[in-house]
This record gives structure tokens, sequence and C-alpha cells, in this order.
């Protein structure tokens, strides 16, 4: 069987599906990802056929923070959703050729249920958080307005924000999709997440830490986490700080950009609390104003081994580092910025395993009230008891899941 996966997005987005890619590998699948190309080589040094699509996310991201100008025009907004469902249909399309099934992940998949619509195979939609689906037990994740559009007022019900949310992916990509399925003779779409979607979605999120609201909704099925087993060790210069005295506070914000001030508000308030701080660099290139001896700036680490050494983990809020951060029975505080993020923040301080910061960007103050909350010997062991609740085999659920249903069976099973 051949199975395209694809998705667009930052990191947190493309290594869920590298796992689920690993597993389809083990069990003597055939497997391309579709995915941007700032993660071309990491994954094609994993062995694994990499189709690159549209611009690099990193770049692009930073010239929109460069950007002086303006929002775009309503019709600027129209070309660039034009631009970007013609480059999905063009790459995924000569992606998909010769596949079986395509697997895409996050919400601005728009060409690929259409591409697997036209090419008669099966086409499955999964979101990494509970609230990326639509229910009425929860509000879809916050986007700003875009401009000339009117906030929802704070109390509108949960029916009227997720009615909202799918007038404004009409409104941005209704058009352009529907222009592109003529082109290919297949009849036009009037919900767009709908149809990206599907009306059986996948979840790729841990039961324990993410669960799907309505246990007897049998339409969402909930697989667990895909997560990329890391064996590597860790790097000699980390290694060595660790061994070098207590546990100390990891800080890190992924691919979220954050202020210059971010990483010294982080070695401060480690330094406030008698801790020692290991910042991670991220996409917002983090760094420190000294290079005194109990702070560390590190880049790619294996965080599956350096999460289970620090007395807590201070980051962005993305589903991959908080389930990483879960599993290895760290304490968190969660600072969240966009999206799924305020999902993530929220629900380690209802498990008791941590607190959610304020959004926005941190002050030495906000860090150190949360951090005092969280370093907590009570917050410690909720969250090495919450580790034990947790799934680890959520890519092979899947993987097996996406050969039953396609009608294929693992070789040696045969």
């Amino acid at each position: 069987m051949r199975v395209l996966l694809s998705t667009i997005g930052s990191r947190g987005d493309v290594q869920p599906l590298v796992a689920l890619a690993l597993q389809l590998r083990a069990l003597d699948q055939q497997v391309g990802l579709c995915i941007p190309p700032d993660f071309r080589d990491w994954i094609a040094g994993l062995g694994l056929p990499v189709i690159p699509i549209g611009p690099e996310v990193r770049n692009a991201g930073r010239a929109r923070r460069a950007a002086t100008t303006a929002a775009p025009s309503p019709e600027q907004r129209r070309q660039l959703a034009e631009a970007t469902v013609a480059t999905q249909f063009e790459t995924i399309t000569a992606a998909a050729q010769h596949c079986d099934v395509i697997v895409a992940a996050t919400a601005l998949q728009i060409a690929a249920p259409s591409v697997a619509e036209k090419m008669g195979i099966p086409y499955i939609f999964a979101g990494y958080c509970p609230i990326v689906l639509p229910s009425p037990h929860h509000a879809p994740p916050p986007l700003p307005p875009l401009p000339g559009e009117t906030p929802p007022s704070a109390t509108a019900a949960n029916s009227e924000l997720w009615a909202r949310s799918a007038e404004r992916f009409n409104d941005l990509f209704g058009a352009a999709l529907n222009a592109r399925r003529a082109a290919i003779g297949l009849t036009p779409v009037s919900d767009v997440r709908s149809h990206m979607f599907t009306n059986r979605p996948w979840l790729a999120a841990d039961p324990t830490l993410a669960p799907w609201p309505d246990p007897t909704d049998r339409n969402v099925i909930q697989t667990g986490a895909w997560i990329v087993a890391d064996d590597r060790p860790l790097s000699r210069d980390v290694e060595t700080f660790l061994d070098a005295g207590e546990p100390p506070v990891y800080f890190g914000f992924g691919s979220v950009h954050a202020s210059a001030e971010a990483g010294e508000a982080m070695s401060q308030t480690a330094r406030a609390l008698g801790r020692r701080a290991i910042v991670s660099r991220g996409w917002a290139d983090l760094s420190l104003r000294d290079d005194r001896a109990d702070c560390l700036v590190i880049g790619e680490e294996n965080l599956q081994a350096l999460f289970k050494r620090v007395a807590a983990v201070v980051h962005h809020g993305g589903a991959g580092t908080t389930t990483i951060a879960a599993l290895a029975g760290a304490s968190q505080v969660v600072v969240p910025h966009v999206y799924d993020q305020h999902y993530f923040a929220r629900r380690i301080h209802d498990l008791g395993i941590g607190t959610a910061h304020a959004p926005g960007t941190p002050t030495i103050e906000s860090l150190t009230s949360a951090l005092e909350r969280t370093l907590q010997p009570e917050v410690a062991a909720r969250a090495q008891s919450i580790a034990t609740e947790m799934r680890r085999d959520g890519a092979q659920v899947a993987a097996e899941r996406i050969l039953k249903e396609s009608g294929f069976r693992n070789q040696a099973d045969t």
C-alpha cells in the first residue's frame, strides 16, 4: 500500500506525521510526506520520501513579522487564497499518484480531500487537539478577526462560534476551491471546513491529556498522540550542564515568535528562584546577554530525554511539546500565544500538572509567580502520576487502523 501524508505548518504539525510514517514503514507499507521544505533534510535523513509544498514556513513567518504594510485588502486575501489552493492542488495531485490513501493533518488542507475524491481513494483528516474539531461542548480555537470582521460577543454560544468559523473558511477559500474542483470535473462544495474535516475525523491526541469531550460520540476516532520515538543522546554540553548541579528549568517557545527580552526574562526568573536554566533558541532565536554558568542556551536536542531531567518545563503550549512534557512526568508552565495553545494551557492547569500563564509576553514577575506554583512537590507528584496514565502507542494504533480501513493487512499477519 502507498500512503501520502500531508500537512502545512511548523514542526509541531509535521512531526506527528513523521511518527505515523515510521509506523507505516515498520508495517512494510510505502509512504511519502508532502510537507513544507523547512523539514526536507530532516525527514529525508530518516529515509522517508519528501515532496516539498509551498514556501519555507519559518522564512514566511519572518517576512510577515518584518512587514510594515497594512493588513492585506480583501482582494489581496483572495489572491493569496487562490495561490495557496493552486499550489496545494498541483503539488498534492502529483504527490498522490499511485497512492492508495491520503492522510492530511491541520486545518489548511484545502485541496487534499478533493484530490482523493478525484482519484477515488480514501481520505483521512486528523487534528492534534480536540478544539480544532467542531463540537457543541467547546468553542473553536481563537483567531484574530480579519479587517472589517466584527468580533463575536463574549457571550456567543459555541454553535454561533462554529458557524462563524465555517463562514470564515468559505469566505477565504470557497471560491478558489470550487474553481479548482470544477476544473477537474468535481461538483462544488458548500462547506469548505466540513469537506476538509470529513464527518469522521481522527483525533491524534492523548485521551488523558486532551480527551474528546463526548465519549458517546463515535464519529471522532481518537488514536492517541503520534510521537516520534527519540533515542538520540543528549549533547555533551547539555550532559555536562545537567551533571553540574540541581535539575534546571527548561524554557522554550518552539516555532512561536518571542520578543528579544523573553530570553533574558527566562534566565532572570530562574535566578530569582535559585534555579539554573536551559533556554532553547527555537525559531525566535532566543539568546542571553551574559554567559554566566547557571544558564545554558541550546539548539536542537532530544526533548524526550531532556524533559525527564529538568525541574519544570516552561513553553508555548504546542500540542507536541505539551504531550512530550506530560509523558516525561514534568511539571509545566504554559504561556499560550495562538490557536490550540490556550486549550493546552487550561488542560495542564485542570490536570494539576502545572500552571496556565496569561497569554502574551511573560515578565520576570509573571514567570516567577507561575513557576513558584509549579515547582511545588504536589504538582511534581501529580505530573508523574499523569505520565503513567498516558498512551505511547498512538502512531501504531493509527497506522494499523489505516491498513484495516483501507482493506490492507500487514504482511506479517498474512
